[in-house]
């Protein structure tokens, strides 16, 4: 459980850093009531703290602060509300209190960075944000709410991305997809896995991204059954994709695209080639012509399949002219990974990049 600054005097330095926008008189205001709430929980002789009363008005404090924009300040009572749910053993209300702390202060850095622009790093308020979600993520597993905690790491990860921090916001999306697996919820893990390859993608972390985007299209193909020994091969997707949901469909689209261009991005050679990405760069070669498409619109099969075949030959010309015909086919997250196989071709770096 995170600590809750005392009622001592030392403690008010524990609120200095945040700034609010009500000014110092507000921050002086915070203090003094803060401490009236806290004084109810101290240990008198022969007299029980009333831990139910100060909860109620620490809540109501954090909602006027709330209120007034002061959300560091909001967030430090939600903490207390947490702490005394946990005095009262109701590890329910302590998440959600540590959860709603957590919003604060995501919120406070979000404003932070509209009013001061991007580029000058991550705050005190995003490390104290991870805290929360993690106590409160592992309470609501302690309570059988996979899903609930899942949650909590996803509004972690996606606000870590916002804030340009992508590679930080991995380890909260992987959580997340880990979470939603065991919670039985399949197509959001995939969605999951997604956000972690976008992540990995931005930070040019192209083994990692197709690695799990690779592990994503295995639990798409699998409908949510067991993955680890599926491989995500095109010719085995081809026979099983029609019985599976839509959504399925489309996360094993787009799974199966980015792979491929990948794939090609990163030219491994045949020694570390990976069985179920030989599997999937095979369905493209020149010896299955007559390959199904599967769930693959057939147009984008054969510019796929087209494009495999100009980047086995070293053909640089026909690959512009299919990149121009595959642009609007694809996100814009393929075209870019298109376009860098398009330089490598040019330039070749020996890296994939």
């Amino acid at each position: 459980m995170l600590s809750v600054p005392g009622t001592g005097a030392g403690s008010s330095s524990g609120f200095g850093s945040g700034e609010v926008s009500s000014g110092s008189g507000a921050g002086g205001d915070f203090l003094t009531r803060y401490r009236l709430v806290s004084s109810k929980l101290r240990k008198r002789f022969l007299r029980k703290p009333n831990v139910s009363e100060a909860s109620e008005q620490f809540a109501a404090l954090a909602r006027e602060l709330r209120a007034q924009e002061s959300l560091p300040y909001a967030a430090w009572c939600q903490l207390a509300v947490a702490r005394c749910a946990q005095s009262l053993g109701h590890p329910a209300g302590e998440a959600a209190a540590l959860a709603e702390a957590a919003r604060l202060w995501l919120r406070h850095e979000r404003e932070l960075r509209l009013r001061q622009g991007p580029g000058l790093g991550l705050s005190e308020y995003l490390p104290a944000a991870h805290g929360c979600v993690a106590f409160a993520a592992r309470l609501h597993v302690d309570l059988g709410q996979p899903a609930l905690a899942a949650g909590l790491w996803l509004e972690l990860g996606n606000e870590l991305r916002s804030a340009g921090e992508a590679s930080q916001a991995v380890p909260a999306f992987l959580r997340a997809a880990d979470l939603l697996a065991a919670g039985h919820l399949p197509l959001e893990a995939v969605h999951g896995l997604r956000d972690v390859a976008s992540c990995l993608l931005l930070g040019r972390d192209y083994d990692g991204a197709l690695a799990v985007l690779t592990q994503a299209q295995q639990l798409a193909q699998a409908g949510g059954g067991p993955s680890t020994n599926a491989p995500a091969s095109s010719s085995s997707s081809s026979s099983s994709s029609p019985s599976l949901p839509g959504a399925f469909l489309d996360h094993l689209l787009h799974c199966e695209v980015t792979r491929v261009l990948l794939l090609l991005l990163l030219q491994p050679p045949p020694s570390k080639l990976l069985p179920e990405h030989a599997q999937t760069l095979e369905k493209y070669s020149w010896e299955a012509l007559d390959a199904s498409s599967g769930y693959v619109p057939p147009e984008l099969f054969l510019l796929l399949q087209s494009a495999v075949m100009a980047c086995q030959e070293k053909d640089l010309e026909s690959l512009k002219v299919l990149q121009k015909e595959l642009w609007p086919l694809l996100t814009a997250e393929q075209n870019n990974l298109l376009h860098l196989v398009v330089q490598e071709m040019i330039t070749p770096s020996g890296q994939g990049f």
